[in-house]
């Protein structure tokens, strides 16, 4: 059991991302010390580092950075059995209290106090996981299958989010789907949509490098709404095509323009967080069309890690780079680039 220093990714203010010493953590009873090997780059990372923050959530106090991740058990504490040194596992980064009106409910995601690794929601700040060992609740690491990569197990939380989505979105049989924006939550929502059994899958960018990977992964076709603006425009005839639209950009032009393309009581399942919107609520009105929110996840983390482990869905072709986390500035401006890349992951 070792406790000398490790390194992590840690932001102090907005572009000041620095490789610090990060105390590890010896677990205590009902915890494992987990050997983080993967990190994934999320929106909400480069959102700290490009602006401090987003919405009313800032940087307060240096925070390490990260809660897409996966290693390997280096340390178990009493009380735990079914974890063993050595074991690989993905990392759960929620951790709802189970105490509150919304864990009692089973609304686990929406839980009073919730301690989410890696955002400054909360004061102290929830420090994050790009380290290179975090300790954590026993419950919080998944074992992954033999054949599963670091990387693929590091995309659990992302395909999570994406399966809480689809569950707000209803049963996805023999639907049309129509996904705007093709970040990694975008391509992973076409990615369930797919399992799901939908019976077409259109997305729509302003990018052709994430749009050919969206092929790749399931789209029936792909728009470059930028070079093609008017595309969509057929799918509005006779009051609408598309049963389901995930709206993964977050921005208001994106949803609107996609309201005509949606047939009446269509359901829009938003996932991009860009800030407040207005929307055209005659036309919501109108068509009957079910606006849903979605927020994070609660049991579809192992069922991501199961469906992946399983090789039922096939995560792969969105890890475009993987950088040593001692490069992590060059990862960041990486991941900021989505001409050349989709998820970028680093290797701790």
């Amino acid at each position: 059991m070792s406790s000398s220093p490790s390194l992590g990714v840690v932001i102090h203010a907005p572009k000041d991302l620095r490789i610090e010493a990060v105390a590890p953590v010896m677990p205590k009873p009902g915890e494992v010390r987990v050997g983080i090997q993967a990190g994934g780059i999320c929106g909400s990372d480069l959102h700290y580092f490009s602006h401090g923050g987003f919405g009313v959530v800032r940087i307060k106090e240096p925070m390490v950075l990260g809660h897409e991740i996966a290693g390997t058990i280096l340390d178990v504490g009493g009380e735990v059995s079914h974890l063993a040194v050595g074991m690989r596992v993905a990392v759960n980064p929620s951790r709802p209290c189970g105490a509150c009106r919304y864990c009692r409910e089973g609304l686990r995601n929406q839980c009073l106090d919730m301690h989410f690794i890696g955002s400054a929601m909360r004061f102290p700040h929830a420090q994050g996981g790009f380290r290179q060992s975090l300790t954590v609740e026993a419950a919080q690491a998944i074992p992954i299958a033999d054949a599963m990569t670091m990387g693929e197990a590091a995309m659990a939380e992302p395909l999570a989010v994406c399966l809480h989505a689809a569950r707000q979105a209803g049963n996805l049989m023999g639907k049309r789907v129509l996904v705007t924006g093709c970040g990694p939550i975008g391509m992973l929502s076409v990615i369930v949509a797919r399992h799901s059994g939908a019976a077409e899958i259109v997305v729509t960018d302003v990018s052709d490098f994430p749009l050919a990977i969206a092929r790749q992964v399931g789209a029936t076709r792909a728009i470059n709404i930028a070079a093609e603006p008017e595309a969509l425009a057929p799918y509005g005839a006779d009051k609408g095509t598309f049963d389901v639209l995930f709206e993964a950009s977050g921005h208001q032009s994106a949803l609107v323009g996609a309201l005509d393309a949606l047939r009446p009581g269509a359901v829009v399942v938003q996932l991009g967080l860009g800030g407040d919107m207005t929307l055209p609520i005659n036309l919501i009105v109108a068509k009957e069309i079910q606006l849903r929110g979605t927020f994070r996840f609660d049991s579809e983390f192992a069922l991501a890690v199961d469906l992946m482990g399983r090789g039922l869905v096939d995560v792969k072709p969105l890890l475009t780079a993987t950088v040593p986390f001692r490069e992590a500035r060059a990862a960041f401006a990486l991941a900021l680039d989505r001409s050349r890349a989709v998820k970028v992951q680093m290797a701790f």
